[in-house]
């Protein structure tokens, strides 16, 4: 049977679209302006021509512009077809395709032509691969490292659940950060993030930094899906207690009116108490504005981890 195209895929559907879910009127403070510079659409040409998938547009970053301006793209590797169906995402959700033996290469080689000295590597959720993906991300890792020994490399993974041995393999790749997002509170993930478990994911986390205490943790909450102050604050110490250094806080956009309603819109004075509560806790790096999101200002961010640590590291030698 023809795979429907991409548009014509259902993401979500046991939502309906109801006139009681509409999309809110953004804030002042969250609107961007449309992407139109010549950088945006050579970086945007460079992604078709290798046949690679960006978070950046299957997920409708509100930041595609600015950051692929800087040829600061997030390549999303095994496929544009997850198989969760989170009610926040904007990824298509079905049966995916097979992987691409080709992809690992072609992301190395996209690498190198956009000169990152820091890249993201995010997926879809591959629930139908016996290792969840694992090896595919090994291999991309590998790949970039020996076209371009020099770039740090940030993996965003899902959360391998039931998949034995999936974490062991990625952490032997050894990239420089291994992020996890928790995504919500606890209270939220039945109806948030239902095909995932909360303390498994925190576990994932723990996991990494146990197996190897070098390679920095880092993790990311949405506000302004019904979550409460006291929740975000229980996280943070959750997540202090899985040793993890850095952690992202942006606002939830609502994708369309089949995805999960937006509760409110966080001011960015909550985001700064937010952040000043994280570093009081401890973590190395945080990110919390309205239109954080894991990788916006990866490379910056991970240089001011980087050196916060060499700093701490100073103090106590």
């Amino acid at each position: 049977m023809t795979k429907p195209a991409k548009s014509e895929r259902p993401r979500h559907p046991e939502k309906v679209n109801r006139p009681d879910n509409p999309i809110q009127r953004k804030p002042p403070w969250i609107r961007v302006k449309a992407p139109t510079s010549l950088v945006y659409q050579e970086t945007r040409d460079l992604m078709r021509e290798l046949k690679l998938n960006t978070v950046c547009e299957e997920a409708a970053c509100p930041n595609i512009g600015e950051c692929w301006e800087q040829k600061h793209a997030t390549m999303m590797i095994m496929g544009d077809t997850c198989t969760r169906a989170c009610a926040f995402c904007h990824i298509a959700t079905g049966v995916p395709g097979q992987l691409d033996a080709l992809e690992p290469e072609n992301v190395a080689v996209a690498v190198a032509e956009l000169g990152l000295a820091h890249v993201v590597i995010t997926s879809v959720d591959r629930d139908d691969l016996d290792d969840g993906g694992a090896g595919h991300f090994a291999e991309v890792i590998r790949r970039i490292r020996e076209n371009s020994p020099d770039t740090t490399i940030e993996i965003l993974t899902p959360d391998f659940q039931k998949k034995d041995g999936a974490i062991e393999t990625v952490v032997a790749a050894r990239p420089d950060v291994f992020n996890h997002n928790l995504e919500t509170v606890p209270r939220l993930y039945a109806t948030v993030r239902p095909g995932a478990r909360y303390f498994h994911s925190l576990r994932l986390l723990d996991q990494v930094k146990k197996i190897d205490p070098t390679i920095f943790t880092k993790s990311g909450l949405m506000a302004g899906l019904g979550e409460g102050k006291d929740e975000i604050l229980q996280v943070m110490d959750d997540l202090r207690a899985a040793d993890v250094d850095f952690l992202t806080i942006g606002q939830y956009l609502q994708p369309t009116v089949k995805h999960h309603a937006i509760d409110r819109f966080v001011t960015p004075d909550e985001f700064d108490a937010y952040r000043n509560a994280a570093y009081g806790k401890g973590f190395l790096m945080v990110s919390s504005s309205p239109l954080t999101r894991s990788s916006y200002h990866a490379d910056s961010d991970f240089a001011e981890m980087r050196a916060a640590r060499e700093a701490k590291l100073a103090k106590t030698s």
